[in-house]
């Protein structure tokens, strides 16, 4: 059985939880923190990096190296579209939304849920505020543009989708959603992401996690 390893909150972790779980293949989840000394996940992810998953003899990490394996080894369900060119905008896609995104995102959990309830220090608002109304509108205005009114961006819910929205997912744990009146289809995006029936399971066992 395949193993995947790392912390279900993280947003790469969920990227690659969603494509098992829209593929319906079995695994194992082996909880795990890069960076904390876990020997058996450095054997199987020498950067540390998570997700690290084990097929076999097969050992990867990466959330973008995974879920590309996984939609060649296991291609029944697809996760990406098979356009060239949509293949292609789906990959920028899944890049924007796991790099400006999630950086973004991953700052904003970081100062009001990892700081108060990790650190056991006073949230700085200040640094919060910069990000929310700074950092981040210009993001969204170019990735409204990119996602539909309804539906999701291929028709059927792909790795674009998630990657985009899962960043936002940590947000919300945070205390923060977009602005439904300034960014109206990626709000309603995250929303669809986060109702699919592949995924709602996946966000209520995190949720249940983290003790919410």
């Amino acid at each position: 059985m395949i193993k995947l390893y790392g912390a279900a909150a993280s947003p790469f972790v969920r990227k690659a939880m969603a494509a098992l779980a829209l593929k319906q293949i079995e695994y194992e989840h082996i909880p795990s923190m890069p960076f904390s000394g876990d020997e058996e996940l450095a054997r199987v992810s020498p950067l540390q990096k998570v997700p690290a998953l084990v097929d076999g003899d097969l050992n990867i990490a990466d959330s973008k190296v995974i879920c590309r394996y996984l939609e060649d080894a296991y291609p029944e369900v697809p996760v990406y579209p098979t356009n060239p060119k949509d293949r292609a905008r789906a990959d920028w896609l899944e890049e924007y939304g796991g790099t400006v995104l999630a950086e973004s995102a991953a700052a904003i959990f970081f100062h009001r849920f990892m700081v108060p309830n990790v650190f056991k220090r006073p949230v700085d608002e200040e640094a919060v505020s910069k990000i929310i109304d700074e950092k981040l509108p210009p993001l969204l205005d170019y990735v409204e543009a990119q996602v539909p009114a309804d539906g999701f961006v291929f028709g059927d819910l792909t790795i674009a989708d998630v990657a985009l929205a899962s960043p936002f997912v940590n947000a919300g744990y945070a205390q923060y959603s977009i602005d439904a009146d300034k960014w109206p289809n990626m709000a309603g995006l995250v929303e669809r992401v986060k109702a699919h029936e592949a995924i709602a399971p996946l966000l209520a066992a995190e949720r249940a996690a983290l003790g919410g």
